[in-house]
């Protein structure tokens, strides 16, 4: 049945003039479209009335992909060309995938520049196809729920993910024929269905723990602003490592069977099942007979899923500390909202309910949340509600910076930063008659390059041949609202100026993503040090640099032997001193260096003044002054 656009007042620039527009949760297990009828956002069903599409995709047939529960009923069957749990490796290459392929029992190819690719009866598929092929089948499902195209469609991606994996889940909705509005992270659109829906006022912290990834996020929500003051999460963890748990528990119970990968699909769903009841039940039981020759039943209590499970139900709550600590508060928060299938296990919440001292809201339902904010959310941005009525501010993740001299990471758009920005800064040569400057660009925490993220290079050319230091070069980031980044170099004097998109081929493994902001904590003292010997290094070689050229031209001329001499043997001293690790011994050495050459420099200055003013006569220079 299709169901009709009806416009309230107030609701629409025209009467019907209505657009079109979902909300679509892509997730790790399970995946949801939503619109917003009448005023009112709902998930919409499948023509047997589910509302959950599993994100799930079989390619073994000549018929073309099979998504959703009908690939589930394949998986034992033809695993290696059944898909799950594709999202974990959205934007990454295949060195950084390849525990997680292999614990998934899945083959990739050998090709395609290391760039992650599934071996299927279908031929090789990447985890943006994949994607592209679940959300699809959402779009199909709208369609026919609503009667015609799609005129835009907001797409959530975990708070977590970084440029690799957003731009590779637009390029996933592109492929499906979806026009994106945005990309929105979860957490923001659960705080939105719940700001709407229930009015709430003051600071709200989202708990949402998914089936790969697990975010927090701290919104502050007043008068219809949506501000996010911090972010956090860990992308390697979720309700599928719950599922591990009880699967190794009943490897271990057993002897540790060496499973075929069918065995082990159907281990992970039984495990996958007996979370699901323990959520209601005192104990599950887990039928065996098919699985291992012997079959067999073993009994599970919640007692023990609860014990199995604790560790990881842990490692969230250190993320929840560093994400109130970044946005300045205690545990102090008026509302918590949970978000996720997995927010449904009795521990999660009594844990977390404990954690911020208050009970988490449960009103809308976790799996559904999510693409209700992003359904509110395509509304508004499609045209059918004033834009005045919502602003959300969400912000980028992981600070973003470039290289300078030194292997120094110099952070332009620091973490935390609320989203659309844009931030400049001007930077220089290191060298004189340098025509061209290499930019690289780099995400992370630390204070070294070497410690961060690579994402991007890119030259700038045509700049005038000068001494160091006289250039000035203009390097513009720009974050979008979906948190893609555009960066852009323009040297001053010439206008010269070159831009890149930043589009990496693939992206963070999870343990990079979520072990930037643990080791910018772990080793702030070691990165101090680090830069503070770098920057002495970069000091003294500049001041090197500036005199081995100075000396070269007027050495000989404005110098005796005996002032030359000690020049030169503290210049070496320098050299000797960069060499090592001692940054007070360089910087010191720096300062007696810079102090011995002042005079130098001083007669350097008075001769280019005197020859500058050679054969020109006072009375020429009161013409000048005059005009």
């Amino acid at each position: 049945m299709v169901l009709l656009n009806i416009a309230e007042p107030g609701q629409s620039p025209l009467p019907h003039q209505v657009k079109r527009s979902v909300g679509i949760d892509l997730g790790t297990t399970n995946s949801l479209v939503a619109t917003v009828q009448g005023g009112r956002p709902n998930v919409l069903p499948d023509s047997q009335g589910g509302c959950v599409l599993p994100s799930v995709v079989n390619y073994s047939g000549d018929h073309g992909p099979v998504v959703g529960s009908a690939a589930i009923d394949l998986a034992v069957r033809y695993p290696a060309d059944t898909l799950m749990s594709v999202k974990r490796f959205m934007g990454r290459g295949k060195a950084d995938a390849a525990a997680d392929a292999t614990r998934a029992r899945y083959r990739l190819s050998d090709s395609d520049q290391g760039l992650v690719r599934f071996l299927t009866s279908a031929g090789e598929l990447s985890p943006v196809e994949v994607s592209a092929d679940i959300l699809r089948s959402l779009r199909d499902r709208a369609e026919t729920a609503l009667g015609g195209d799609i005129d835009g469609a907001v797409v959530t991606v975990p708070a977590y993910f970084d440029e690799a994996q957003r731009q590779a889940t637009k390029d996933a909705a592109t492929l499906a024929g979806l026009k994106v509005l945005r990309l929105l992270n979860e957490p923001t659109a659960a705080a939105l269905a719940y700001g709407l829906d229930s009015s709430e006022q003051g600071v709200i912290a989202v708990y949402d723990l998914g089936g790969g990834t697990f975010d927090i996020s701290i919104l502050r929500l007043h008068q219809g602003v949506f501000e996010v003051l911090s972010t956090g999460g860990d992308a390697a963890l979720g309700g599928d490592d719950l599922d591990a748990a009880v699967a190794n528990w009943v490897l271990q119970k057993t002897g540790e069977p060496d499973l075929a990968p069918g065995e082990y699909r159907q281990l992970q769903a039984l495990a996958r099942e007996a979370k699901e009841q323990l959520s209601t039940q005192s104990s599950a039981d887990l039928d065996l007979a098919g699985i291992l020759p012997e079959g067999g039943v073993l009994s599970l209590s919640r007692n023990l899923f609860e014990e199995l499970i604790q560790p990881l139900i842990k490692r969230t709550l250190l993320a929840c500390r560093r994400c109130l600590r970044d946005a300045g508060l205690g545990a102090g928060v008026d509302n918590i909202v949970m978000v996720g299938g997995s927010t449904r296990v009795p521990l999660v919440r009594a844990t977390v309910a404990s954690f911020f001292g208050r009970e988490p809201l449960i009103d809308i339902d976790p799996d559904q949340v999510v693409a209700i904010g992003a359904a509110i959310q395509a509304d508004i941005l499609v045209g059918n509600r004033p834009q005045g009525d919502l602003l959300l501010l969400d912000v980028i993740p992981l600070s973003l910076g470039i290289e300078t001299m030194g292997g120094l990471a110099e952070k332009v758009i620091p973490r935390n930063t609320t989203i659309p920005v844009s931030r400049a800064q001007e930077f220089t040569t290191a060298r004189d008659g340098q025509t061209a400057l290499s930019v690289h660009i780099v995400q992370g925490e630390r204070e070294m390059v070497a410690d961060c993220r690579s994402l991007a290079h890119f030259e700038l050319r045509g700049i005038p041949s000068m001494v160091a230091g006289a250039a000035r070069i203009r390097v513009t980031f720009q974050v979008d609202a979906d948190g893609l980044l555009e960066v852009a170099a323009r040297e001053e004097i010439t206008g010269s100026e070159t831009s890149v998109t930043v589009k990496p081929s693939f992206g963070l493994t999870d343990e990079q993503i979520t072990g930037m902001l643990q080791a910018s904590f772990e080793y702030a003292e070691e990165d101090k040090v680090a830069r503070q010997l770098a920057e002495c290094r970069l000091s003294g070689w500049q001041l090197l640099e500036g005199l081995k050229s100075a000396l070269l031209a007027d050495g000989d001329v404005l110098l005796d032997a005996n002032e030359r001499q000690v020049i030169d043997a503290q210049m070496t001293a320098l050299e000797s001193l960069i060499e090592g690790e001692d940054a007070e011994g360089i910087r010191v050495q720096t300062e007696i260096l810079g102090r011995l050459s002042e005079a130098f420099a001083t007669r350097r200055m008075d001769k280019s003044v005197r020859e500058a003013l050679a054969g020109v006569s006072l009375d020429e220079l009161d013409d000048e002054a005059a005009e």
